[in-house]
């Protein structure tokens, strides 16, 4: 045993964790307290977009704990308005709310659409999402949310919240009501298994909400952020969202989320003492922030990432043709999922892959989630197929 168990006592058992004990990181590397070093393609689940140790975002991160750490969002400080001003040009959207989570964006945002839809006359609004969704653990974001194990030991839930298909507009169609206020779905699905959702169906739901005055939210918690080889997900469809949720990679490893909204919804939503939060969007978390805008600005984390997405699909085609439990590559950019044969037990492959100094992490029914950071090479995709590789051949 790596770990000994009980010095985790005193903390609550929601997660069936890894045997690891990891002491620190590397670049794309992740080291454990034994010294064995591992090609992470997890990524803390996407939050690590810079890797570990990146220098210059240290730099900046240790420059703003010599300042000022916390203010309350009583004062004004000059980060959260540089971060503001980043994430609503990145995100092509007007005004930002940071928060501490995504979990909590998606409750903000949630919030947001109630108003708009409390300010036209409607009380109660519903929600549409969609099955094989994952938007959050909390009472709001679990109601959003398509999976019956983690809703049931917590019902009552937020009332009005309606199931479509996920890329089947008929679907979307037949749940809408005059009560409709919005309707949210991930880009990518991510725990769901990496669907993607397709341009027709994503500037269908555009026209409807339009058509409707139903606003549309995106989740782009996990695929944003430059993981599709753009700052966020919906831009391959060609649409803007009402609202767009962000977290993860927005602060590379800081807590750091937020929800942002058009000038038309700002408009006609929340107002003064609509909402609040004790820590988000304070100066070291935007300073944080900012640092990762001006890294992928200076590195070309975009263009890395449309750069090695042909590979990295490549990579996994050919395990395809090699495995024959191996069924279908599924994703967008560095955001790629792998799904097996129900014969082989996804977390046997996972704890293989361990063994072979490679970090994976699973998602939707038996799929192999990859979720690298963004400053990968041609080398690690390389060195993770052979861990890969490897590890398959054990089944």
């Amino acid at each position: 045993m790596i770990m000994d168990y009980k010095e985790y006592s005193h903390i609550i058992p929601t997660y069936k964790r890894f045997d690891i004990v990891l002491e620190h990181g590397d670049g794309v590397y992740l080291f454990d307290n034994k010294g064995k070093k591992y090609l992470d393609f997890s990524s803390g689940i996407g939050v690590c977009a810079l890797g570990y140790n990146h220098s210059k975002f240290n730099a900046k991160i240790k420059l703003q704990l010599d300042k000022i750490i916390h203010t309350s969002n009583l004062y004004y400080n000059q980060n959260i308005a540089k971060a503001a001003k980043n994430l609503a040009k990145a995100s092509a959207l007007d005004q930002v709310f940071f928060t501490n989570s995504g979990t909590e964006s998606i409750e903000g945002a949630m919030k947001v659409a109630r108003k708009y839809a409390f300010n036209k006359g409607i009380k109660g609004g519903t929600f549409i999402a969609f099955k094989h969704s994952f938007h959050g653990r909390s009472l709001g974001a679990l109601s959003l949310t398509a999976n019956e194990k983690y809703q049931k030991p917590f019902r009552p839930l937020i009332c009005g919240v309606k199931f479509a298909k996920y890329n089947d507009l008929s679907s979307v169609k037949r749940l809408i009501t005059e009560k409709t206020c919005a309707i949210v779905l991930e880009s990518v699905q991510g725990e769901g298994g990496i669907n993607v959702a397709h341009k027709g169906f994503y500037q269908a739901l555009r026209k409807l909400c339009d058509e409707k005055d139903i606003l549309l939210i995106a989740d782009e918690i996990q695929c944003g952020m430059g993981r599709s080889g753009k700052f966020f997900a919906y831009e391959h469809a060609q649409v803007l969202p009402d609202i767009m949720t962000s977290a993860k990679a927005l602060g590379c490893g800081l807590s750091a989320g937020a929800f942002v909204v058009s000038k038309k919804v700002a408009q006609r939503s929340l107002e003064l003492g609509d909402h609040g939060s004790t820590y988000g969007g304070n100066p070291l978390v935007c300073a944080g922030i900012n640092a990762v805008f001006d890294i992928f600005k200076e590195e070309k984390i975009l263009e890395n990432v449309c750069k090695l997405t042909p590979y990295l699909e490549k990579s996994l085609e050919e395990l395809i043709k090699e495995f024959s439990f191996c069924k279908q590559r599924k994703g967008l950019g560095l955001m790629q999922g792998l799904s097996l044969d129900k014969s082989i037990k996804v977390a046997e492959v996972i704890k293989k892959c361990q063994e072979n100094s490679l970090l994976l992490i699973s998602c939707g029914k038996n799929d192999l989630r990859f979720l690298p950071p963004l400053i990968i090479e041609k080398t690690h995709i390389d060195q993770m197929h052979e861990s890969l590789r490897m590890s398959f051949k054990s089944f």
